[in-house]
Protein backbone atom coordinates (compact mmCIF):
# COMPACT_ATOMS: atom_id res chain seq x y z
CA UNK A 1 0.00 0.00 0.00
CA UNK A 2 0.81 3.50 -0.40
CA UNK A 3 1.31 5.27 2.35
CA UNK A 4 2.50 8.77 3.34
CA UNK A 5 3.61 10.05 7.06
CA UNK A 6 3.16 14.25 7.81
CA UNK A 7 5.98 15.34 10.05
CA UNK A 8 9.01 13.05 10.51
CA UNK A 9 10.06 13.74 14.06
CA UNK A 10 10.57 11.06 16.10
CA UNK A 11 7.22 9.60 15.72
CA UNK A 12 6.73 10.17 11.98
CA UNK A 13 10.21 8.99 11.14
CA UNK A 14 10.20 5.81 13.03
CA UNK A 15 6.33 4.98 11.99
CA UNK A 16 7.60 5.90 8.08
CA UNK A 17 10.60 3.80 8.68
CA UNK A 18 8.61 0.85 10.65
CA UNK A 19 5.89 0.93 7.44
CA UNK A 20 8.39 0.86 5.05
CA UNK A 21 9.78 -2.33 6.71
CA UNK A 22 6.65 -4.47 6.35
CA UNK A 23 6.35 -4.25 3.04
CA UNK A 24 4.64 -0.43 2.21
CA UNK A 25 5.76 2.00 -0.17
CA UNK A 26 6.09 5.23 2.23
CA UNK A 27 6.61 9.03 1.13
CA UNK A 28 7.92 10.78 4.68
CA UNK A 29 6.66 14.55 4.17
CA UNK A 30 8.47 17.40 6.63
CA UNK A 31 9.01 21.17 6.53
CA UNK A 32 12.38 20.34 8.07
CA UNK A 33 15.19 20.23 5.24
CA UNK A 34 18.33 19.59 7.36
CA UNK A 35 16.20 16.51 8.66
CA UNK A 36 15.03 15.30 4.98
CA UNK A 37 18.51 15.54 3.91
CA UNK A 38 19.78 13.42 6.40
CA UNK A 39 17.04 10.59 6.60
CA UNK A 40 17.12 10.77 2.44
CA UNK A 41 20.64 9.70 3.04
CA UNK A 42 19.39 6.68 5.30
CA UNK A 43 20.61 8.54 8.46
CA UNK A 44 18.68 8.49 11.69
CA UNK A 45 18.68 12.25 12.99
CA UNK A 46 18.02 10.98 16.86
CA UNK A 47 19.21 8.06 18.51
CA UNK A 48 17.21 5.25 18.76
CA UNK A 49 17.95 1.41 19.09
CA UNK A 50 17.20 -0.55 15.24
CA UNK A 51 15.96 2.76 13.56
CA UNK A 52 18.98 2.96 11.98
CA UNK A 53 18.98 -0.56 10.49
CA UNK A 54 15.25 -0.32 9.01
CA UNK A 55 15.83 3.39 8.09
CA UNK A 56 19.06 2.11 5.48
CA UNK A 57 17.50 -0.47 4.56
CA UNK A 58 13.99 1.45 3.60
CA UNK A 59 15.76 4.06 1.81
CA UNK A 60 18.24 2.06 -0.01
CA UNK A 61 15.09 -0.38 -1.38
CA UNK A 62 13.46 2.81 -2.80
CA UNK A 63 10.49 1.84 -0.81
CA UNK A 64 10.73 4.61 1.70
CA UNK A 65 11.63 8.03 0.65
CA UNK A 66 11.47 11.86 2.32
CA UNK A 67 10.94 14.80 0.63
CA UNK A 68 10.08 18.98 1.71
CA UNK A 69 6.74 18.84 -0.93
CA UNK A 70 3.39 17.96 0.28
CA UNK A 71 2.49 17.02 -3.26
CA UNK A 72 4.33 13.83 -2.45
CA UNK A 73 1.56 12.91 -0.34
CA UNK A 74 -0.78 12.58 -3.44
CA UNK A 75 -1.97 9.12 -4.19
CA UNK A 76 -1.15 7.53 -1.06
CA UNK A 77 -4.13 5.59 0.04
CA UNK A 78 -3.61 6.56 3.98
CA UNK A 79 -1.55 9.84 5.25
CA UNK A 80 -0.57 9.66 8.87
CA UNK A 81 -0.21 12.89 10.35
CA UNK A 82 2.35 12.64 13.29
CA UNK A 83 3.32 16.12 14.39
CA UNK A 84 4.25 17.52 17.80
CA UNK A 85 1.92 19.09 20.25
CA UNK A 86 4.09 20.95 22.33
CA UNK A 87 2.99 22.77 25.96
CA UNK A 88 2.07 25.76 24.56
CA UNK A 89 4.78 28.32 26.15
CA UNK A 90 1.97 30.79 28.33
CA UNK A 91 0.07 27.58 29.70
CA UNK A 92 -0.63 24.25 30.44
CA UNK A 93 -2.92 23.49 27.10
CA UNK A 94 -1.67 21.03 24.03
CA UNK A 95 -0.55 23.71 21.05
CA UNK A 96 -2.02 22.62 18.05
CA UNK A 97 0.02 24.88 15.65
CA UNK A 98 1.79 21.93 14.08
CA UNK A 99 -1.64 20.26 14.07
CA UNK A 100 -3.66 22.63 11.86
CA UNK A 101 -0.77 23.44 9.79
CA UNK A 102 -0.17 19.94 8.55
CA UNK A 103 -3.79 19.38 8.04
CA UNK A 104 -4.08 23.12 6.17
CA UNK A 105 -0.85 21.74 3.52
CA UNK A 106 -2.46 18.13 3.35
CA UNK A 107 -6.26 18.84 1.97
CA UNK A 108 -5.30 20.16 -1.11
CA UNK A 109 -3.88 16.48 -2.16
CA UNK A 110 -6.64 14.22 -1.01
CA UNK A 111 -8.27 12.13 -3.17
CA UNK A 112 -11.91 10.58 -2.64
CA UNK A 113 -11.74 7.39 -0.43
CA UNK A 114 -8.17 8.46 0.88
CA UNK A 115 -7.69 7.78 4.96
CA UNK A 116 -6.42 10.03 7.09
CA UNK A 117 -5.11 9.05 10.27
CA UNK A 118 -4.20 11.37 12.93
CA UNK A 119 -1.15 10.15 15.33
CA UNK A 120 -0.65 13.18 17.50
CA UNK A 121 -1.65 13.45 21.23
CA UNK A 122 -4.28 15.82 20.82
CA UNK A 123 -6.81 17.18 23.07
CA UNK A 124 -9.92 15.39 23.10
CA UNK A 125 -12.69 16.78 20.53
CA UNK A 126 -9.64 17.25 17.95
CA UNK A 127 -10.91 14.93 15.69
CA UNK A 128 -14.43 15.63 15.97
CA UNK A 129 -13.20 19.57 14.47
CA UNK A 130 -11.20 18.02 11.97
CA UNK A 131 -13.15 15.53 10.40
CA UNK A 132 -15.60 17.90 7.97
CA UNK A 133 -12.74 19.06 6.94
CA UNK A 134 -11.59 15.83 5.86
CA UNK A 135 -14.83 14.55 4.67
CA UNK A 136 -15.30 17.84 2.54
CA UNK A 137 -12.42 16.34 -0.01
CA UNK A 138 -13.72 12.78 -0.02
CA UNK A 139 -11.00 11.36 2.08
CA UNK A 140 -12.23 9.95 5.75
CA UNK A 141 -10.23 11.05 8.85
CA UNK A 142 -9.25 8.34 11.36
CA UNK A 143 -7.84 8.30 14.89
CA UNK A 144 -4.51 6.33 15.62
CA UNK A 145 -2.66 6.94 18.37
CA UNK A 146 0.79 5.38 19.59
CA UNK A 147 1.60 3.83 22.14
CA UNK A 148 5.67 4.29 21.44
CA UNK A 149 8.26 3.72 24.50
CA UNK A 150 11.27 5.98 23.32
CA UNK A 151 14.32 2.98 23.57
CA UNK A 152 11.85 0.56 21.99
CA UNK A 153 9.79 2.32 19.24
CA UNK A 154 10.46 0.25 16.20
CA UNK A 155 9.73 -2.77 18.14
CA UNK A 156 6.49 -0.96 19.15
CA UNK A 157 5.70 -0.06 16.15
CA UNK A 158 5.85 -3.12 14.16
CA UNK A 159 5.04 -5.42 16.94
CA UNK A 160 2.31 -3.58 19.01
CA UNK A 161 0.44 -4.43 22.07
CA UNK A 162 -2.44 -2.75 20.60
CA UNK A 163 -4.07 -1.31 18.18
CA UNK A 164 -6.64 1.61 18.14
CA UNK A 165 -8.87 3.29 15.65
CA UNK A 166 -11.01 6.29 16.56
CA UNK A 167 -13.53 6.35 13.48
CA UNK A 168 -16.76 7.71 12.55
CA UNK A 169 -19.82 5.79 12.93
CA UNK A 170 -21.21 3.84 9.98
CA UNK A 171 -20.15 2.58 6.77
CA UNK A 172 -17.86 4.84 5.95
CA UNK A 173 -16.03 3.87 9.42
CA UNK A 174 -15.94 0.32 8.59
CA UNK A 175 -14.09 0.66 5.60
CA UNK A 176 -12.03 3.03 7.15
CA UNK A 177 -10.84 0.37 9.82
CA UNK A 178 -10.76 -2.08 7.38
CA UNK A 179 -7.95 -0.27 5.20
CA UNK A 180 -6.29 0.35 8.85
CA UNK A 181 -6.13 -3.18 9.66
CA UNK A 182 -4.39 -3.66 6.12
CA UNK A 183 -1.84 -1.30 6.65
CA UNK A 184 -1.54 -3.10 10.14
CA UNK A 185 -1.36 -6.85 8.84
CA UNK A 186 1.28 -8.47 9.86
CA UNK A 187 0.36 -7.43 13.88
CA UNK A 188 -3.56 -8.58 13.44
CA UNK A 189 -2.46 -11.65 11.64
CA UNK A 190 -0.47 -12.26 15.07
CA UNK A 191 -3.84 -11.34 16.82
CA UNK A 192 -2.61 -8.37 18.13
CA UNK A 193 -5.82 -6.53 19.79
CA UNK A 194 -7.52 -4.08 17.32
CA UNK A 195 -9.62 -1.84 19.28
CA UNK A 196 -11.94 0.07 17.16
CA UNK A 197 -13.61 3.04 18.90
CA UNK A 198 -15.49 6.74 18.02
CA UNK A 199 -13.06 9.74 17.57
CA UNK A 200 -13.22 10.97 21.52
CA UNK A 201 -12.26 7.68 22.90
CA UNK A 202 -9.35 6.96 20.36
CA UNK A 203 -8.31 10.90 21.46
CA UNK A 204 -8.85 9.74 25.65
CA UNK A 205 -6.86 6.71 25.21
CA UNK A 206 -3.22 8.01 24.99
CA UNK A 207 -3.85 10.77 27.22
CA UNK A 208 -5.34 8.45 29.82
CA UNK A 209 -2.62 5.88 29.62
CA UNK A 210 0.20 8.40 29.85
CA UNK A 211 -2.00 9.71 33.06
CA UNK A 212 -2.11 6.31 34.28
CA UNK A 213 1.68 5.49 33.69
CA UNK A 214 2.71 9.36 35.57
CA UNK A 215 0.11 8.89 38.43
CA UNK A 216 1.99 5.05 38.95
CA UNK A 217 5.34 6.67 38.65
CA UNK A 218 4.40 9.41 41.29
CA UNK A 219 2.55 7.33 43.81
CA UNK A 220 5.68 5.44 44.18
CA UNK A 221 7.80 8.63 44.51
CA UNK A 222 5.01 9.91 47.13
CA UNK A 223 5.38 6.48 49.35
CA UNK A 224 9.50 7.54 49.02
CA UNK A 225 8.64 11.00 50.73
CA UNK A 226 7.30 9.28 53.59
CA UNK A 227 10.12 6.50 53.42
CA UNK A 228 12.79 9.15 53.72
CA UNK A 229 10.79 10.56 56.75
CA UNK A 230 10.01 7.15 58.70
CA UNK A 231 13.58 5.32 57.79
CA UNK A 232 11.31 2.69 55.32
CA UNK A 233 13.07 1.40 52.15
CA UNK A 234 10.81 2.02 49.31
CA UNK A 235 12.42 -0.42 47.01
CA UNK A 236 11.56 -3.01 49.50
CA UNK A 237 8.30 -1.47 49.63
CA UNK A 238 7.88 -1.53 45.81
CA UNK A 239 9.14 -5.28 45.81
CA UNK A 240 6.42 -6.05 48.45
CA UNK A 241 3.05 -4.15 46.73
CA UNK A 242 4.08 -5.00 43.39
CA UNK A 243 3.83 -8.63 43.99
CA UNK A 244 -0.10 -8.09 44.24
CA UNK A 245 -1.15 -8.94 40.28
CA UNK A 246 -3.53 -6.17 41.04
CA UNK A 247 -0.61 -3.51 41.02
CA UNK A 248 2.06 -4.91 39.17
CA UNK A 249 5.89 -3.94 39.93
CA UNK A 250 6.47 -2.09 36.85
CA UNK A 251 6.40 1.52 36.98
CA UNK A 252 7.08 1.44 40.28
CA UNK A 253 10.68 2.86 40.66
CA UNK A 254 10.98 5.48 42.79
CA UNK A 255 13.94 7.84 42.09
CA UNK A 256 14.49 11.52 40.43
CA UNK A 257 11.01 11.12 38.22
CA UNK A 258 9.55 11.27 34.84
CA UNK A 259 10.44 13.44 31.90
CA UNK A 260 10.64 13.94 28.40
CA UNK A 261 8.27 14.79 25.84
CA UNK A 262 5.39 13.21 26.56
CA UNK A 263 3.97 12.38 30.19
CA UNK A 264 5.09 15.42 31.99
CA UNK A 265 3.42 17.77 28.79
CA UNK A 266 0.36 15.39 27.78
CA UNK A 267 -0.66 15.03 31.81
CA UNK A 268 -0.94 19.10 31.96
CA UNK A 269 -2.81 19.17 28.56
CA UNK A 270 -4.97 17.19 29.87
CA UNK A 271 -5.53 19.07 33.03
CA UNK A 272 -6.02 21.70 30.73
CA UNK A 273 -8.65 20.07 28.20
CA UNK A 274 -10.75 18.99 31.38
CA UNK A 275 -10.91 22.72 32.54
CA UNK A 276 -12.19 23.45 28.96
CA UNK A 277 -14.60 21.07 29.68
CA UNK A 278 -15.72 22.29 33.12
CA UNK A 279 -14.50 18.76 34.61
CA UNK A 280 -11.41 20.37 36.39
CA UNK A 281 -11.83 18.72 39.12
CA UNK A 282 -12.24 15.17 38.11
CA UNK A 283 -8.50 15.08 37.28
CA UNK A 284 -7.54 17.83 39.84
CA UNK A 285 -5.25 14.77 41.30
CA UNK A 286 -3.13 15.24 37.95
CA UNK A 287 -1.79 18.75 39.33
CA UNK A 288 -0.45 16.85 42.54
CA UNK A 289 1.10 14.21 40.55
CA UNK A 290 3.11 16.68 38.56
CA UNK A 291 4.15 18.60 41.54
CA UNK A 292 5.52 15.33 43.20
CA UNK A 293 7.57 14.82 40.16
CA UNK A 294 8.83 17.79 39.93
CA UNK A 295 9.91 17.93 44.02
CA UNK A 296 12.14 14.63 43.32
CA UNK A 297 14.43 16.78 41.22
CA UNK A 298 14.50 19.33 44.24
CA UNK A 299 15.27 15.88 46.39
CA UNK A 300 18.18 14.89 44.66
CA UNK A 301 19.69 18.53 44.80
CA UNK A 302 19.16 18.68 48.39
CA UNK A 303 20.98 15.31 49.25
CA UNK A 304 23.87 16.51 46.88
CA UNK A 305 24.25 19.74 49.29
CA UNK A 306 23.62 18.27 52.34
CA UNK A 307 25.82 15.36 51.51
CA UNK A 308 28.89 18.44 50.83
CA UNK A 309 27.85 19.90 54.23
CA UNK A 310 26.32 22.68 52.72
CA UNK A 311 29.54 24.29 51.30
CA UNK A 312 28.47 23.49 47.52
CA UNK A 313 30.39 26.25 45.97
CA UNK A 314 33.33 25.26 43.44
CA UNK A 315 32.80 21.32 44.78
CA UNK A 316 33.00 19.12 42.26
CA UNK A 317 30.50 16.93 41.20
CA UNK A 318 30.37 14.12 38.17
CA UNK A 319 26.09 13.85 36.60
CA UNK A 320 25.91 10.49 35.16
CA UNK A 321 23.34 11.14 32.23
CA UNK A 322 21.86 13.64 30.50
CA UNK A 323 19.10 12.00 28.28
CA UNK A 324 15.41 11.77 30.32
CA UNK A 325 15.71 8.02 30.28
CA UNK A 326 18.27 5.49 28.81
CA UNK A 327 18.70 3.94 24.87
CA UNK A 328 17.42 7.68 24.18
CA UNK A 329 19.22 10.87 23.30
CA UNK A 330 16.04 12.89 24.48
CA UNK A 331 16.91 15.60 26.82
CA UNK A 332 12.99 17.07 26.90
CA UNK A 333 11.99 17.85 29.81
CA UNK A 334 15.12 15.84 31.74
CA UNK A 335 15.35 15.45 35.29
CA UNK A 336 18.61 14.73 34.82
CA UNK A 337 19.62 17.86 32.95
CA UNK A 338 17.58 19.73 35.30
CA UNK A 339 19.67 18.85 38.23
CA UNK A 340 22.70 19.08 36.89
CA UNK A 341 21.44 22.93 35.74
CA UNK A 342 20.52 23.71 39.44
CA UNK A 343 23.46 22.02 40.99
CA UNK A 344 25.86 24.56 38.39
CA UNK A 345 23.18 27.29 39.36
CA UNK A 346 24.20 26.81 43.20
CA UNK A 347 28.27 27.09 42.29
CA UNK A 348 29.17 23.71 42.20
CA UNK A 349 31.82 22.47 39.00
CA UNK A 350 29.42 19.91 37.61
CA UNK A 351 30.77 17.80 34.68
CA UNK A 352 28.26 15.63 32.86
CA UNK A 353 28.55 12.59 30.87
CA UNK A 354 25.78 10.69 28.79
CA UNK A 355 26.35 7.76 26.00
CA UNK A 356 23.97 9.53 23.59
CA UNK A 357 22.70 12.85 24.62
CA UNK A 358 25.46 15.40 24.76
CA UNK A 359 25.19 16.97 21.42
CA UNK A 360 21.85 17.45 22.35
CA UNK A 361 22.27 19.03 25.91
CA UNK A 362 25.01 21.05 25.03
CA UNK A 363 22.42 22.84 22.54
CA UNK A 364 20.07 23.60 25.28
CA UNK A 365 22.76 23.87 28.39
CA UNK A 366 25.47 24.92 26.80
CA UNK A 367 26.67 26.83 30.32
CA UNK A 368 27.56 23.10 31.63
CA UNK A 369 31.04 21.39 31.20
CA UNK A 370 30.36 17.71 29.20
CA UNK A 371 32.44 15.46 29.04
CA UNK A 372 31.81 12.25 27.08
CA UNK A 373 34.07 9.51 28.75
CA UNK A 374 32.62 8.36 31.66
CA UNK A 375 35.69 7.67 33.83
CA UNK A 376 37.21 11.29 33.10
CA UNK A 377 34.12 12.91 34.27
CA UNK A 378 34.45 10.65 37.71
CA UNK A 379 38.03 11.85 37.78
CA UNK A 380 38.56 13.56 41.02
CA UNK A 381 35.10 14.48 41.57
CA UNK A 382 33.74 14.94 45.15
CA UNK A 383 30.07 13.74 44.60
CA UNK A 384 28.73 11.48 41.93
CA UNK A 385 25.35 11.52 41.04
CA UNK A 386 23.62 9.01 38.69
CA UNK A 387 20.56 10.40 36.79
CA UNK A 388 19.79 8.44 33.72
CA UNK A 389 20.06 4.66 34.53
CA UNK A 390 22.10 3.27 31.88
CA UNK A 391 23.63 0.01 31.41
CA UNK A 392 27.05 1.42 32.19
CA UNK A 393 26.66 3.26 35.10
CA UNK A 394 24.36 0.69 36.92
CA UNK A 395 26.03 -2.37 35.70
CA UNK A 396 29.65 -1.75 34.37
CA UNK A 397 30.92 0.64 36.89
CA UNK A 398 32.51 -0.84 39.97
CA UNK A 399 32.82 0.76 42.82
CA UNK A 400 36.17 -0.29 43.42
CA UNK A 401 37.14 1.29 39.78
CA UNK A 402 35.02 4.55 40.85
CA UNK A 403 37.35 4.83 44.27
CA UNK A 404 40.35 4.88 42.07
CA UNK A 405 38.90 7.68 40.03
CA UNK A 406 37.08 9.82 42.41
CA UNK A 407 38.38 12.67 45.07
CA UNK A 408 35.07 11.88 47.59
CA UNK A 409 33.10 8.58 48.10
CA UNK A 410 29.90 10.29 48.32
CA UNK A 411 27.14 8.23 45.80
CA UNK A 412 23.80 10.00 45.08
CA UNK A 413 21.63 6.86 43.43
CA UNK A 414 18.98 9.15 41.33
CA UNK A 415 17.32 6.14 40.12
CA UNK A 416 17.66 3.36 42.58
CA UNK A 417 19.47 1.36 40.36
CA UNK A 418 23.19 0.80 41.86
CA UNK A 419 23.78 -1.84 44.42
CA UNK A 420 24.02 0.31 48.03
CA UNK A 421 25.62 -2.54 49.66
CA UNK A 422 28.38 -2.96 47.21
CA UNK A 423 28.90 0.73 47.51
CA UNK A 424 28.73 0.50 50.95
CA UNK A 425 31.18 -2.32 51.54
CA UNK A 426 33.71 -0.51 48.32
CA UNK A 427 33.92 2.36 51.57
CA UNK A 428 31.25 4.77 49.79
CA UNK A 429 28.70 7.23 51.64
CA UNK A 430 25.45 5.89 49.96
CA UNK A 431 22.13 7.92 48.98
CA UNK A 432 19.26 6.93 47.15
CA UNK A 433 15.99 7.87 47.06
CA UNK A 434 13.33 6.89 49.85
CA UNK A 435 16.01 4.34 50.88
CA UNK A 436 17.66 4.66 54.32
Amino acid sequence: MKLSVIGCGYLGAVHAAAMASIGHEVVGIDIDQRKIDALTKGEAPFFEPGLPEILAEGVASGHLTFTTDMAAARGAAVHFVGVGTPQQKDGYAADLTYVNAAFDGLLPYLSEGDIVAGKSTVPVGTAAGLAPRVGATGATLVWNPEFLREGWAVQDTIDPDRLVAGVPAGAEGDRAASILRDVYHPSVAKGTPFIVTDYATAELVKVAANAFLATKISFINAMAEIAEVTGADVTQLADAIGHDARIGRRFLGAGIGFGGGCLPKDIRAFSARAEELGKGESVAFLREIDAINLRRRDRAVQLAVDALGGEVFERKIAVLGAAFKPHSDDIRDSPALDVAVRLHGLGASVRVTDPEAIANARRIHPQLTYVADRDEALRDADVVIVVTEWDEYRRQMPPEHVSTLTEGRIIIDGRNCLDAAAWRAAGWTYYGMGRP
